[in-house]
């Protein structure tokens, strides 16, 4: 695998300057083990973390494509990632590509990609899947792509194909902009190729979930009983139209119209203003989002999903959400991968020194991560523990919410 001399510096670096929780002391690079051994698949560990789940039922709920393109793919990113002159995005690219362990020797990237990560789920308990997002162009008020405010784009018709060509490790989800034109279209295309749900990032893609404009997007996710997993809180990896966009009581007006929604990350970074009071007080996201699931009203339809919690910059929610026990059953998994093989992003030491952890589990863990990224984030959440809590099996078996009713 073709690797970059100058990652270690430049990742530091721009994951500071992203104002991310980054430490070095698990080390920078994955080293990208290509196959599990015998005695971490059989580990007690690994054994426990699988005890009590229906693997059939444990869908990854959150997961990334990525790739360069060159196969025909369809798959971009913005050619500023490659600009060292612009360290942020540059050092963000290259653990990006670590993380997922792809090959950039010429037209390796979205193939290798792919390899590796069927070779991760295959690795896990039989029936596991994995699903993985499309993702669309940021759009303008007209709704017209715009390449130059995008970061990247993985076309629905991609993950599709691969959901297609690989059914019994991956489903789909659709990323289809309101503003598209052709977006009510788009919605029953993909709900007839099988999508599981839609994706947003409002900030990276110029959506305001609170805008009228949405109304009749969200009666029709709502009669093809479509969730909507939507990102909320502050977006520290993808920039692009303003933080105010991730407010998660912005998603209040797709609740309100009978629409499933996810709100990604539990919105466990940043600040938002109460926009439910004249007061418009800055306040906690996550504290807004805890709002949310407490009102009776949306017990049906509004669930959270708990990838990336275990990073260092969200870590200070994942105490309040195992201390929710009533919430479990509304929680669902997702690793947000590649995202965890990035090693600096989740320190280890961390969780045990907040007592969520027992510190025998580090060194098994560690060596997870190395292999298997979707094992690694599996096992670490199934292994915290607060005072006798951990998260329900309920959190982990997330197929039965994504499967569609006929």
């Amino acid at each position: 695998m073709k690797r970059r001399s100058f990652v270690g510096a430049a990742a530091g670096a721009g994951f500071f300057l992203s104002g991310c929780d980054f430490s070095l002391r698990d080390g920078v690079l994955n080293p990208c083990v290509p196959e599990l051994p015998a005695d971490l698949r059989e580990h007690p560990l690994v054994q426990a973390a699988w005890r009590g789940i229906d693997a059939g039922k444990v869908w990854d709920s959150h997961c990334h494509a990525f790739g360069d393109g060159a196969s025909g793919s369809g798959l971009w990113f913005n050619p500023r990632l490659n600009n060292i002159w612009k360290p942020v995005g540059y050092a963000q690219k290259a653990m990006y590509v670590n993380a997922s362990c792809v090959d950039e020797s010429a037209g390796r990237a979205d193939q290798s990609f792919v390899e590796r990560l069927l070779a991760q789920c295959r690795a896990m308990a039989p029936g596991f899947k994995v699903m993985l997002f499309g993702f669309d162009w940021a759009r303008d008020e007209a709704g017209a792509a715009m390449p130059e405010r995008s970061t990247f784009h993985v076309p629905d018709k991609y993950v599709a194909g691969l959901a297609k060509s690989h059914s019994a490790q991956i489903e789909w989800v659709a990323s289809i902009h309101p503003y598209d034109p052709a977006a009510l279209d788009r919605l029953d295309a993909a709900a007839a190729q099988g999508a599981r749900a839609i994706k947003w990032l409002p900030s990276a893609q110029n959506i305001d979930p609170a805008d009228a404009r949405c109304d009749r997007y969200f009666a029709k996710l709502a009669a093809l009983k479509m969730p909507l997993i939507s990102h909320a809180g502050d977006e520290r990896a993808v920039h692009g139209f303003g933080e105010h966009l991730g407010n998660p009581l912005r998603l209040r007006r797709p609740l309100d119209a009978g629409v499933k929604v996810v709100i990604a990350h539990c919105a466990s970074l940043g600040v938002g203003e109460d926009i439910d009071s004249a007061s418009g007080a800055m306040l906690p996201n996550f504290e807004l989002f805890a709002r949310l699931m407490d009102e009776p009203g949306y017990r049906s339809n509004l669930l959270g999903d708990i990838a990336a919690v275990t990073q260092g910059n969200r870590m200070g929610v994942l105490s309040k959400l195992l201390e929710r026990p009533e919430w479990h059953s509304r929680l669902v998994n997702g690793s947000d991968y590649p995202l965890p093989g990035i090693v600096p992003l989740i320190y280890l030491k961390a969780v045990v020194e907040q007592k969520m952890l027992d510190p025998a589990a580090l060194d098994t863990l560690r060596r997870l991560r190395e292999v298997n990224v979707l094992l690694f984030d599996f096992v670490l959440k199934r292994s915290l523990n607060l005072n006798g809590r951990g998260f329900a099996p309920a959190t982990f078996e997330t197929a039965s919410f994504f499967r569609r009713p006929a």
